[in-house]
This record gives structure tokens, C-alpha cells and sequence, in this order.
């Protein structure tokens, strides 16, 4: 260390090192700074500790690179009961390329797994499942294979682990999808199925004969329990569910839809709040401003001893979530916009406090349907434009919004933004219908970034 104090200091120019008078620092600094490091790599340099830590790298580094579906999976099974470490993961499985499939009791193991291009979620991070129910189902799997139907899964299962709350939770989580039936009817007949069948078993221990006993096979049929014409839950009551007993959701996200819309505008995720156990900070700092967006899934009103309305706001994205503090004099003006279920992007101060987790001071809320966006048409030419105006006006007038059309005339370099009252909502049937008639490159959907309106504001 003290080798090198000379080339940190003043450079060593064969080396191609600059060094820090160069860069303009003064020595006296350059030293005292140096001094600090040679304090620190009494820790830091330790050689053993250095290469224990390089050679873990290098294999973490070669399996993720050679086996990345093999290593995120383990990765995600050694933080399988912290449910924001394995949001964050799944988050970054995506961005990889990598589909997360639902837990499965045919296809699923306790730990997250690898099939095929996509990695199953974990069972044993099922709610109200432990590892030996498991166990169970993986050893009964083994020795008399797959499960065919809901009715077999509770007659092999129903007096090894399963109980009804478990069953409930192995329907909720998508993890009997494979099974015939929609969750929806699995779920209006799982509890009579589990009490039929506990029923049989506890006949046939006590010497007793059914009337099923007696039905010939052909007839035994129309003595079991079929699934009533109730189809499926909606999407977003499916999400629910798996967010009920997942902890997150694995088979879409409610603001998956506004994702781009998300990504452009927010400057911190959940997980930057988190405070690392190690430095005792996190990503976002302490008094900074950010913006942070999702939907809110949870409010608490409290009244202040002025007697004033304030409220702590639970916003999810989709990583995982963040509380916000909004206090009376802007939850007065905001309250509106704070519903449940609403889909937001909330701007103000962090706070981060001796909490491991810190929250946001909220100053200004944006509903992602308020954000500005424009419709741009392109157009070869102002006579181009000219010959298509009526259609195109036609079908601009079927539809109204907040989003502003520009017209661009790619010869003449020239840009028309059209009244008002031409606004419409550009969803993916207009857009579709224009795509149609002018081209798909000729129609772009622009957001504007609202850290930017902030500013110029």
C-alpha cells in the first residue's frame, strides 16, 4: 500500500496512472485521503479475504452467465420468505427474458425450478403450506404419479397434510391450474369435495359401507360432485388471489399494462427504499425528491390533534411497495385522487429514518390516465396530409381524450398541433385503426415525462 502511495499521489505516467495533484487535488489531501485507504485495507486487502471473495465471484459470475435460468431459481429458493428480495428477482428474470410459471403440484418442487425456457415458482412459498406437505405431495407424486383432477388430488391427499385451508391456498396460487376446472369452480366445490372424502375414509375405517358401494361402476359418475357453469374470476381477482397467497403477483401485475408509462416516469422502485442491513442506508437518500408510481392498495385516514384529516398510502409496483405520508394541508386537496385501487404516480421528499424500510412525504399525486401523451402522425408531404385530412379527421372524431395529435410532414420538416378539441384517447383501437391506413411507422404514441413538467412548472 504504501508502494502505490506515490502513484495515488502524483501519477505514475508509464503506467498510464494520472494521479491526483494531476486531477487537481492537493497532496495534503491526496494523503490524508490515502492515509484512509491504508486504515481501511487493514480490512479491505486482506489478501485471503480478497481472493475468497474473487473466486465467489468468478462462480457466481460463470454460472449466471452459463446457467442463468439454473441460477436465479436457486437464488430466488434462498430468499423464498422474503417476499420482497424474490419480487425483486422475478423483476429481474423478466427483464432477462425469462418467464416465471405458477406453482404446479404436478410440475412444481419446493424450491423454485427450472422447465423447459421458464422457471416454476417455489410451492413451499405457498401460504399455509409448509415443507412437509411438500413432501407429501412430491413423494406421492413419485409413487403413483401425476394427479389427473381435483377429486384424485383430495382422495390422495386429504388425510396426508392437505386440509382446507390448504387446498384453498393450492387453488388461490394457480398451483391445481393443471387440473380440469377453472379456479372459480375449484374453489365453490373444494370444501364439499374435502368433506365427502374425509367422510368415505372415516366410513371404510369404521367397517361401514356407503351407498356409493353399492352403484355400479358405470353409474358412479353421477354420484360425484361436478363443478357448477360459473366460468373464471376476472383478471383482476385472479391477480388478488395470487397476491393474497403469494405475497406477489406471478401470472401478470395490475400496472403491468402501464409499464413503459411506469418505467419513463418514476425515479425510485420499492426496492430502492429498502435500508441494506450492512450500510445502514438505501438507494434513495434521506430529504431527496423522487417519484414513485403503482397502484394503491391501501389507505389509512387518522385524524391529527388539530383536528385535521392525514393519511398513510400503501402504493405498490411492481417490485413491492412503499408507504406515503400525506399530511393535512395536501391530503385536503388530494383525497380525490387516493382511492383505492387508483393507479398513481406520487412525487415529494424521502423519508429515511431508523426504519428499515423508509417512505415518501407526499407533495404532488398524477394519475397515470393525467399523464400528457401525444398522437403524432407522420406524413410524406403536405399534399399527402391534405389528400387523407377527411378520413383522418373522421376517425379522430369517433374518439375524446386528453391526448393532443401532431400532425408531422416529413418533407417540409413541419409540425401542426391540432386544437383542442380534437383530443382524443389514444387507446389501441384508434391507434390500431390508424396503423391500418397510414402505416406502423407512421403513428407514434409520445408520454411526456412528468419529472420534466415538474421542473419547467
Amino acid at each position: 500500500m504504501e508502494r502505490e502511495r506515490q502513484n495515488f499521489v502524483y501519477g505514475n505516467p508509464e503506467e498510464g496512472v494520472t494521479g491526483c495533484i494531476h486531477n487537481g487535488i492537493d497532496e495534503k489531501t491526496a494523503n490524508t485521503i490515502y492515509d484512509e485507504m491504508i486504515d481501511f485495507a487493514k480490512y479491505a486487502f486482506n489478501k485471503s479475504h480478497a481472493a475468497a471473495y474473487a473466486v465467489v465471484s468468478y462462480q457466481t459470475a460463470y454460472l449466471k452467465y452459463y446457467y442463468p435460468m439454473e441460477f436465479m431459481a436457486a437464488l430466488m429458493t434462498s430468499v423464498i420468505d422474503n417476499i420482497t428480495k424474490v419480487s425483486e428477482y422475478i423483476l429481474s428474470c423478466r427483464q432477462m427474458g425469462m418467464k416465471i410459471l405458477p406453482p404446479d403440484i404436478n410440475e412444481g418442487e419446493s424450491g423454485f425450478s427450472v422447465h423447459g425456457d421458464s422457471i416454476r415458482y417455489g410451492l413451499s412459498a405457498i401460504k399455509s403450506v409448509g415443507k412437509s406437505v411438500v413432501a407429501e405431495i412430491e413423494r406421492e407424486r413419485s409413487e403413483r404419479g401425476y394427479f389427473t383432477s381435483l377429486e384424485d388430488f383430495v382422495d390422495r391427499m386429504s388425510n396426508k397434510e392437505v386440509n382446507k385451508r390448504t387446498l384453498e391456498s393450492f387453488i388461490k396460487s394457480g398451483a391445481l391450474d393443471s387440473l380440469p376446472g377453472t379456479r372459480k369452480q375449484k374453489l365453490l366445490v373444494s370444501g364439499q369435495l374435502l368433506d365427502q372424502k374425509n367422510k368415505e375414509k372415516k366410513s371404510v375405517l369404521e367397517g361401514q359401507m356407503s351407498m356409493f358401494d353399492f352403484v355400479a361402476e358405470e353409474d358412479k359418475s353421477s354420484f360425484r360432485i361436478t363443478f357448477p357453469n360459473v366460468g373464471e374470476f376476472p383478471k383482476d381477482e385472479l391477480l388478488a388471489y395470487e397476491k393474497e397467497i403469494l405475497g406477489i403477483y406471478v401470472s401478470g401485475h395490475p400496472i403491468e399494462a402501464y409499464e413503459g408509462l411506469w418505467r419513463k416516469n418514476v425515479t425510485a422502485m420499492a426496492t430502492d427504499f429498502i435500508v441494506d442491513e450492512e450500510t445502514g442506508s438505501a438507494r434513495v437518500t434521506d430529504g431527496g425528491y423522487a417519484t414513485i408510481g403503482g397502484m394503491i392498495t391501501g389507505k389509512t385516514v387518522k385524524t391529527t390533534r388539530n383536528n385535521k384529516m392525514m393519511a398513510f398510502i400503501t402504493v405498490e409496483d411492481l417490485v413491492g411497495s412503499v408507504e406515503v405520508i400525506v399530511f393535512p394541508k395536501d391530503y385536503e386537496s388530494k383525497r380525490e385522487l387516493l382511492n383505492q385501487d387508483a393507479k398513481v404516480f406520487i412525487q415529494g421528499r424521502v423519508s429515511v429514518g431508523d426504519d428499515p424500510v423508509g417512505k415518501l412525504i407526499c407533495e404532488r399525486v398524477i394519475p397515470f390516465d393525467s399523464v400528457p401523451r401525444e398522437l403524432w402522425l407522420q406524413f410524406a408531404d403536405k399534399d399527402s396530409y391534405f389528400a387523407c385530412e377527411p378520413e383522418i379527421l373522421e376517425i379522430l372524431k369517433s374518439s375524446e381524450g386528453q391526448d393532443q395529435v401532431v400532425i408531422w410532414l416529413k418533407k417540409e420538416r413541419a409540425k401542426k398541433l391540432l386544437p383542442a378539441n380534437w383530443n382524443i384517447l389514444a387507446d389501441q383501437e384508434i391507434i390500431a385503426t390508424l396503423t391500418k391506413k397510414l402505416g406502423e411507422e407512421n403513428v407514434k404514441l409520445v408520454e411526456k415525462n412528468i419529472e420534466k413538467m415538474r421542473r419547467m412548472n
